[in-house]
């Protein structure tokens, strides 16, 4: 039976190396099915095909990262209305229909019933330019802190095979001079050695802050071990790459972080999020490439239920009031939340008030920090909404701004 004329909802399974696509019409009967390889020229296609099947078409997508880029810049391009169906919606509502099986079609079929049947799910569209450059740059931020982490740990994890008091003696990642020190000497009996002037100054020649105090509590460590241990040679030699590894990728992170801050700084609200206490140009950069223009939140409570620092009830029957932690939320929001939070709770203004407030009621450190993000989100909504820098006294009622706002009402 043909449906052209119908409407028609289509479920997109996206990979990346190929898409799954599965159509319904209003029945919730399939329509077609078919494979669609990740390229231009096939998902113009399958475009064309819908178009063609029904005479108003919504697509429906589970994955909006960058497997599905393309997908959605030509869907978008093209004028199509698409939506989102989480993957936890997806594998919890596959448990409801016939069969155990999964498959690629089957999940694109449940994706599409569900777009039918609700109305509910967040409308994709194209990010702006800046924005898709920050979640690019955060996001490789991340996988580089995640890269510097490994490092030290494995950095750390040889030290104690060669020497546990070295390993012991110094912070590697939160100082730079026991990383060069690495770079030319890895055993107690090359420390002891060279001895500690000497040492000094050549830890003074590359610059080192404090070159006297690491050569001292070098030697210090070194002079506690004089049997040498099992493979110390290779595992030295394999310290000394490690530590000129994480002297390269730290370069590279500062060089990320430049570009993050170049960028975040062309953002018109830069301004206005870097006056709040507590939100450097990393965390303002991580904020605009999560939230975007602000237009899918209608209130200060939406970024809050997305950062999970809104409580929801779990109530039943004549049990109300009954408040818990949620568990679906964005943890990276919800961090970048919190580290301000505590960053500017460290230094004395309204927010280490409201925090030592939040102590006196009895709150531990944690939840008093939450607290204080909590408030900080609205605090943040206010300012941009009506394009106001920070300050630490409330605003004159009925006072006009200078600046224009910069928040854009929920579609």
């Amino acid at each position: 039976m043909s449906t052209s004329g119908k409407r028609i909802w289509v479920g997109v399974d996206a990979g990346k190396g190929h898409h799954w696509a599965v159509a319904v019409d209003s029945d919730g009967e399939a329509v077609f099915s078919r494979k669609a390889i990740n390229d231009e020229n096939e998902i113009l296609q399958l475009i064309a095909v819908a178009c063609e099947t029904g005479i108003e078409v919504r697509w429906a997508v589970d994955i909006s990262g960058r497997a599905s880029t393309l997908l959605l810049a030509l869907l978008i391009a093209h004028g199509q209305q698409v939506v989102y169906v989480p993957g936890r919606t997806v594998n919890r509502m596959s448990g409801a229909y016939r069969g155990e099986a999964k498959t690629d079609a089957k999940d694109a079929l449940v994706i599409a019933d569900q777009a039918r049947m609700r109305r509910d799910f967040d409308t994709l569209r194209t990010p702006p330019e800046l924005v898709s450059t920050l979640q690019l740059l955060t996001n490789h931020r991340a996988d580089l802190i995640a890269d510097r982490v490994r490092l030290i740990n494995r950095l750390r994890d040889l030290l104690v095979g060669i020497c546990p008091a070295l390993e012991r003696a110094f912070d590697y990642s939160g100082a730079k001079g026991p990383v060069l020190l690495l770079t030319e000497y890895q055993t107690p009996s090359a420390i002891r050695r060279i001895g500690e002037k000497r040492l000094a100054a050549r830890l003074e020649r590359r610059k080192v802050h404090g070159a006297g105090a690491v050569a001292a509590k070098a030697v210090e460590a070194a002079r506690t071990q004089h049997t040498e241990l099992p493979g110390e040679k290779r595992a030295a030699q394999l310290v000394r790459d490690l530590a000129h590894h994480l002297l390269s990728l730290d370069e590279r992170i500062r060089e990320n972080d430049r570009e993050i801050r170049e960028a975040f700084r062309t953002d018109e609200r830069a301004e206005i999020i870097e006056s709040l206490p507590g939100m450097g140009p990393i965390l303002g950069a991580e904020f605009v490439a999560i939230v975007g223009d602000l237009s899918g939140y209608k209130d200060a409570g939406r970024p809050a239920s997305h950062a999970g620092l809104a409580p929801v009830p779990r109530d039943s029957g004549r049990r109300t009031g009954n408040y818990h932690r949620p568990k679906r939320y964005h943890r990276r929001l919800r961090w970048l939340f919190y580290m301000s939070a505590q960053t500017a709770m460290m230094r004395p203004g309204p927010s280490r008030d409201y925090y030592l407030k939040k102590r006196a009621e009895g709150l531990i450190h944690t939840q008093a920090l939450l607290s204080l993000a909590r408030r900080r989100v609205d605090v943040l909504w206010a300012m941009l909404r009506d394009g106001r820098l920070f300050t630490s006294a409330p605003p004159a009622p009925g006072r006009t701004h200078s600046r224009s706002p910069l928040l854009t009402s929920a579609q």
